[in-house]
């Protein structure tokens, strides 16, 4: 489905990517991970079309995508929830998901899609009418990923879903990602929490400064001597 070749990407002075390869296939999870710095939201963003790319392609369903703009990017089934929640803080909840299907004009369809949001996060269900401002973190993660699915997006991106999240709250997280991947939508996930990442993920990479530096299936990296040590928290 998504297919990254070579990709650079420079921040002034800054080369943030480094060559960087990586396939997404149709209906699978694949992992990004690495350290803060690493560049994993760089990726992310370049997909989106929200910085430019220097060198290298995108291709998305066979077709180069390098260089769209990103809301046409967004028309063609790429979503994306963002590092941080960046939820609408002075819109309700309802009003936070109304927002995500801005691109869509079947107005029945919308509301079956938000009324599954609200079956999926009961508690955004709870705090339908309320701004988004007064949700806990936990709760505007949620609202997060329930916006990007408004859009039906056929590959959604999440960045650091489960940051900042106690753990209980990051169970809950992954346990709506997996749900997702059944109901048949592709995820590209970028993770500093590598374990829950990795159980998940059909695939893996770990990105370091830039460049790929590992890849396997989510079990090979698990069992990784450098992976368990650098991001594992092993000795």
């Amino acid at each position: 489905m998504l297919r990254v070749e070579g990709l650079d990407v420079h921040y002034g002075g800054i080369h943030a990517l480094k060559g960087v390869t990586l396939h997404v296939p149709e209906e699978k999870i694949v992992t990004l991970v690495g350290a803060n710095g690493a560049g994993k939201s760089t990726l992310l963003r370049a997909v989106c079309g929200l910085v430019p790319v220097t060198g290298g392609s995108i291709r998305y369903l066979g077709r180069v995508i390098t260089g769209i703009a990103p809301h046409r990017i967004a028309r063609e089934g790429i979503a994306m929830a963002p590092e941080g929640r960046r939820v609408f803080v002075n819109l309700s909840v309802h009003e936070n998901l109304l927002m995500g299907a801005y691109g869509r004009d079947d107005r029945g369809e919308i509301e079956r899609d938000i009324e599954w949001i609200f079956q999926t996060f009961p508690r955004l269900l709870e705090r339908r009418d309320q701004p988004a401002a007064t949700l806990s973190g936990g709760e505007q993660q949620m609202l997060a990923l329930g916006r990007a699915l408004m859009s039906r997006p056929k590959l959604l991106l999440l960045d650091e879903p489960s940051l900042g999240l106690a753990p209980l709250l990051i169970r809950e997280v992954f346990r709506v990602i997996m749900k997702i991947h059944r109901e048949g939508t592709t995820i590209l996930l970028i993770e500093q929490n590598a374990m829950a990442a990795l159980n998940v993920a059909d695939y893996g990479y770990v990105l370091e400064t830039g460049e790929i530096v590992l890849e396997g299936t989510g079990k090979d990296l698990l069992r990784d001597e450098r992976v368990r040590k650098a991001y594992l928290g092993e000795t």
